[in-house]
């Protein structure tokens, strides 16, 4: 795998071009035009920047029916294995090998209490940043934290229930080999949530999604 820090250092990206890679990254599957629109260019600013980032193996086309399956598909831009090492996972390799050493050492219960302590930690912050908060505030508050500790969380209403979106898993490493630790996450967020609402996760970015995203419902 190439070295993502030393590789895109020497590319020199411009800030512009940055801004549609980090576009695509939380949007996509995303058009051009949507692109352009988002960040307000012009279509030919748009379209200079895509092929700027074709050309450097960052993004790709994908072919995307339109919602009703009407016409012709449309191409879409997503990014590229190359492209997602532009937002590195947080110290994947010594993840990996702390994760390795933990079950040789201590076994699959030695894991378990590992993920569980790391539960507890990150619950007695989530608490602390969302208690007393109404849910709406609750979510927005749990975003903001997230996107402190690198998932570019965000929020989004969605008729009578809300999304909560994750771009990016900065311990997608980990969690590839211990799938507990999306789990862990899970229960977490049912938990700041509460009785008043559910908690179901309805794209998963270990599933092959561009992102994760969970469908918070309100309880009648």
């Amino acid at each position: 795998m190439i070295k993502a820090s030393n590789y895109f250092d020497n590319l020199n990206l411009t800030q512009a071009v940055d801004k549609v890679l980090f576009c695509i990254k939380t949007k996509g599957p995303i058009s051009t035009a949507v692109i352009a629109k988002d960040l307000n260019l012009t279509g030919e600013a748009a379209r200079q920047h895509l092929q700027k980032l074709v050309t450097l193996g960052l993004v790709e086309g994908a072919q995307c029916m339109s919602q009703t399956g009407a016409g012709r598909p449309r191409q879409n831009w997503v990014l590229t294995e190359l492209g997602h090492q532009r937002f590195p996972d947080t110290h994947a390799q010594l993840a990996l090998q702390l994760i390795d050493s933990v079950r040789t050492i201590f076994g699959d219960e030695g894991l378990e209490r590992l993920i569980s302590q790391r539960e507890e930690e990150s619950r007695d912050k989530y608490f602390a940043r969302c208690k007393g908060l109404a849910l709406p505030e609750r979510l927005a508050a749990l975003a903001e934290v997230r996107s402190e500790e690198g998932y570019m969380a965000k929020v989004e209403q969605d008729n009578d229930s809300w999304l909560f979106i994750e771009n990016h898993c900065p311990i997608c490493a980990a969690a590839t080999v211990c799938q507990n630790f999306c789990r862990s996450e899970l229960t977490l967020f049912s938990e700041v949530v509460g009785d008043e609402g559910s908690v179901v996760r309805e794209q998963y970015l270990l599933n092959g999604a561009a992102r994760c995203v969970y469908r918070v419902t309100v309880k009648n």
